[in-house]
């Protein structure tokens, strides 16, 4: 995982994070990569305002999918042409069946 990120940077791609997937993440004790992570400048932190809270529920209404974090995902790599890394795509496909997504 980490040689594909640090291959992104290099190649001078954007790494974006929803905010509620460190939540997510954080539920596991064993945190001290993300937490390296998270300190790096080249990481965008999505923050879910009102406006984008509004937007992911209405997603989540057209899609029929209760999870806002994935929503919230799926949205912020759409907007930004991102591909999603994650171990469970077939969530993301649900939202979003074009969504580029990398298997962990």
């Amino acid at each position: 995982m980490q040689a594909r990120l640090d291959e992104t940077l290099r190649r001078g791609g954007t790494l974006c994070i929803p905010v509620g997937t460190i939540a997510q993440a954080w539920r596991s004790s064993r945190q001290v990569r993300l937490a390296r992570l998270l300190k790096s400048r080249d990481i965008d932190i999505a923050v879910m305002t009102p406006n984008v809270a509004r937007s992911v529920g209405l997603l989540c209404a057209r899609t029929g999918h209760d999870d806002v974090i994935d929503v919230h995902v799926a949205m912020c790599a759409r907007e930004r042409r991102h591909a999603v890394v994650t171990s469970d795509p077939d969530d993301l496909s649900r939202i979003d069946p074009g969504l580029p997504v990398i298997r962990v």
